[in-house]
């Protein structure tokens, strides 16, 4: 069953805790679509857990290396999207 135009909502109304850190909500949600720890993320790419925290939430840049990294570990096509 498709959605009436008037059902749909746009996600930042939806979620506005996500507001402000749409990069750091990316970068969660791709963790955890794979089921991966922090620390397992951390232990696949290298990139401290405190880092990847501080990415998550926006307090640290990921960073064009880092997320080439990190697509590569979770699986993304283009690394742009933590950008």
């Amino acid at each position: 069953m498709k959605a009436k135009t008037e059902d749909v909502i746009p996600w930042r109304l939806a979620f506005p805790e996500f507001a402000g850190n749409e990069k750091g909500a990316i970068l969660k949600g791709t963790r955890l679509r794979d089921e991966l720890t922090q620390k397992q993320l951390s232990e696949k790419t290298g990139i401290p857990q405190r880092h990847i925290s501080e990415m998550e939430t926006g307090k640290r840049q990921v960073g064009r290396k880092r997320a080439e990294i990190l697509a590569g570990a979770l699986n993304v096509s283009d690394y742009r999207i933590f950008l």
